[in-house]
């Protein structure tokens, strides 16, 4: 996908929004009121792609009731700011802000945003020597050869892992290679590299422009599209029966009727199966959701009374022989007043995390930048975890393109059924799968193909 690593400006440290002055002009509302049309529809669930379905269907003079199972909106985007630190436990970037409509949407909601350059990057190895800029350099240089290398050279049946290791045995075992396929591919995708596929795993879009953070909470985006919407919270919805000219929901036991429905409920949610489809769904759709994955990313911040850390870096990278396991350190300082590392488990080894305390994670944690900067450290005064494998209501990161699949799964989770239910989602989204702007461009989606029956 190369959303991260691979796309770079020279604008950095620019806030994003003083780069795009155009965009300042299409805030303005449009004059035209709002006019009931008669019509209904119920979205379930109040992630990025429910409340941007939710908020044009009503400016389209639609009546819309937002279902959300959980006690807060958001979804996958969710701030915490206990620490006094907006933490964004799920979506943080916008992923190539030129002609991203989340750019547009920070803007409104008021979001601050910085570049966030990464080649501001300094990697180490286990002995706490950095890598010299040109033997980096000259190593991303080949990743990227070989991750064209491993798409030329793959089969549907076939993982990513699979092809690289047959075409190059001796990088797989690498630190510095392990590096670049967790730091870079393995976040870029959510998948451990063993369960992606080796033809489709970039095969979708990306906008151009670095990645941008929102450091003042990515809850400020979802916040704006929850302006003015009905939003009912704490509703688990258990059945959803289209059988008849209007759609039939229920949601904690009470049945509720409309002409519509968009559902937007996560991958992960589909795959364990808690709503009933009368009837059943195709048995196309079905297979895509039981053979399309959840990938998961786990974030941890640490915050302390005082940085130890160059914090002119932007990112701090450490080559373990595991791969996946807090290898990649955004410095918060730099964007930020916050004394703040925010690291990542990856793969397979996100999974593990979720099973370990947090005093073990700690040690784990601090065991590597001890040896970086040395063993006179001291422990954090703040840790906050995330364990989106056994998160309630998503069970996983975001979805990707598996091993044995087609990435047209991603168009057959979209497909709507008899005009009546429409999916959004990032994983109905083939070209911007696995992001937050492809989870909001779905949900428009989803409602022009209602507003286009009325």
């Amino acid at each position: 996908m190369q959303r991260r690593k691979w796309l770079k400006t020279s604008a950095k440290g620019l806030p994003v929004l003083w780069m795009f002055p155009s965009l300042l002009s299409a805030c303005a509302k449009d004059p035209n009121p709002n006019r009931p049309n008669g019509k209904s529809v119920v979205v379930v669930g109040a992630g990025i792609a429910g409340l941007a379905a939710a908020k044009h269907l009503k400016e389209a003079g639609f009546s819309v009731q937002v279902l959300e199972a959980q006690g807060q909106i958001g979804g996958r985007i969710r701030t915490e700011r206990s620490t006094g630190i907006a933490f964004d436990e799920g979506a943080s970037w916008i992923h190539g802000p030129n002609g991203n409509p989340l750019t547009k949407l920070a803007y409104e909601a008021g979001a601050t945003s910085m570049v966030t350059p990464d080649d501001e990057v300094l990697v180490f190895n286990e002995q706490g020597v950095p890598y010299q800029d040109n033997v980096l350099s000259a190593a991303e240089d080949a990743f990227s050869d070989a991750l064209e290398a491993v798409q030329d050279a793959g089969t549907s049946i076939q993982s990513f892992q699979s092809v690289f290791q047959q075409l190059y045995p001796t990088q797989f075992n690498d630190p510095l290679w392990k590096y670049m396929l967790s730091a870079y591919l393995e976040f870029d995708t959510g998948a451990d590299i063993s369960d992606l596929s080796s033809v489709h795993f970039e095969d979708d879009e990306a906008y151009e422009g670095a990645d941008v953070l929102i450091i003042n909470g990515y809850d400020r985006l979802t916040d704006q599209l929850a302006n003015g919407l009905e939003i009912k919270l704490n509703q688990v919805v258990t059945s959803l029966n289209y059988a008849e000219k209007k759609v039939q929901i229920t949601a904690n036991g009470a049945l509720i009727e409309a002409d519509f429905a968009v559902v937007t409920v996560p991958l992960g949610v589909l795959k364990k199966g808690t709503i009933a489809f009368t009837p059943e769904l195709p048995t196309t759709k079905k297979e895509a959701i039981l053979h399309t994955e959840m990938g998961n990313v786990n974030k941890f911040l640490l915050v302390w009374d005082q940085p130890f850390w160059d914090t002119s870096l932007q990112y701090i990278g450490f080559t373990p022989q595991t791969k996946g396991k807090f290898n990649y350190f955004l410095n918060l300082k730099k964007n930020t007043s916050a004394n703040a590392l925010m690291t990542f488990a990856f793969g397979d080894y996100a999974n593990l995390t979720e099973s370990k305390t947090e005093d073990e994670l700690i040690q784990e944690i601090m065991q590597h930048l001890k040896q970086i900067y040395g063993n006179n450290l001291p422990n954090p005064t703040h840790f906050r975890r995330t364990k989106w494998g056994q998160q309630p209501y998503s069970y996983g990161a975001y979805s990707f393109a598996t091993n044995g699949r087609s990435s047209a799964d991603f168009d057959t989770l979209a497909a709507p059924l008899q005009n009546l239910v429409f999916f959004a989602g990032e994983h109905t989204h083939r070209d911007y799968r696995g992001t937050a702007h492809g989870a909001y461009a779905s949900g428009i989606r989803g409602a022009e193909n209602i507003i286009d029956l009325v």
